[in-house]
């Protein structure tokens, strides 16, 4: 009976260890887009990853053949939308400030940005980031629309000082 199960956890362990090897990177790098790291700096990202990818490994078992990566992506999805929540909107103005943040979707906010990921870095159909969010699917085309928006048309800084030469008294 221990040879059994030592032998089935042997073999679930490498299957996890091939999936992370195979999807990691890019499991990473959608997390590095949500939390709007620069990619060579990214502990808020890693900690999102591990967390994703722990608890694929925790419900494993009861995959019985549904794909581990959207299992995986769902739970970074969901879980940075609750910490997003809990860091940004919860907290009254002034008790809490956001990290800096340097990555190329800095300029969204939490929401544009899981959204964006969403649906144009991960492919993921309209309906299901509605669902898997519990907005409209209008709301999602039009967070993704303003996303693009802002991405593509980014604001103008203020105009440059004009600097006039002094005429010379004469």
């Amino acid at each position: 009976m221990r040879e059994r199960r030592a032998a089935q956890e042997a073999r679930r362990a490498r299957e996890f260890e091939a999936f992370v090897a195979g999807a990691g990177g890019r499991l990473l790098h959608a997390a590095t887009l949500l939390t709007a790291e620069a990619p060579a700096d990214n502990p808020r990202a890693r900690r999102l990853l591990t967390l994703a990818l722990a608890h694929t490994y925790a419900c494993w078992d009861r995959l019985h053949g549904e794909d581990p990566y959207n299992r995986a992506r769902e739970y970074l999805a969901t879980r940075f939308a609750h910490g997003a929540w809990h860091r940004y909107a919860a907290l009254p103005l002034g008790l809490g400030r956001p990290l800096p943040a340097v990555g190329p979707l800095a300029r969204l906010t939490p929401q544009e940005r899981l959204v964006l990921v969403l649906r144009l870095y991960e492919g993921v159909a309209e309906e299901q980031v509605a669902a898997l969010l519990g907005l409209p699917a209008e709301r999602i085309r039009t967070v993704c629309d303003r996303a693009t928006a802002t991405l593509l048309h980014p604001p103008r800084g203020p105009a440059p000082a004009v600097h006039r030469a002094k005429a010379a008294a004469s």
